[in-house]
């Protein structure tokens, strides 16, 4: 199951149990919808909860970074999980946006404050 915000950090989304094709799929029509109406979105993903993933969430992934990897701004990914880190670190091969992998979500969203400009 996925839960997906929009703030002003960007699109922030959260991943309990098991992470569908169909979860992947939302994620997808939220950022590009931000891309869309509001530029390069930074991107959160907290994976703390997350259980497993499917076969095809994985190449649905590369694809998508392959074809919009240049269309965010940081991307932070939260997880202790060593596979996640392992795959994280690959998927930066797809994209041009900085890539970093946090243990909480607090240091993921302080990095991500860090890119917004403020403009008075």
């Amino acid at each position: 199951m996925i839960a997906i915000e929009h703030n002003s950090l960007g699109v922030l989304a959260s991943v309990a149990g098991e992470f569908t094709l169909a979860d992947y799929r939302e994620f997808e029509e939220n950022v590009l919808y931000e891309v869309r109406f509001h530029g390069q979105p930074n991107l959160l993903f907290d994976l703390t909860e997350m259980l497993g993933y499917t076969l095809d969430v994985v190449w649905e992934e590369v694809r998508f970074s392959r074809a919009h990897g240049h269309q965010f701004g940081r991307v932070a990914v939260v997880t202790v999980d060593q596979w996640v880190t392992w795959a994280t670190w690959v998927a930066r091969l797809f994209v041009d946006s900085e890539v970093r992998v946090f243990d909480d979500s607090a240091h993921a969203e302080a990095w991500l404050r860090e890119s917004i400009v403020v403009v008075n």
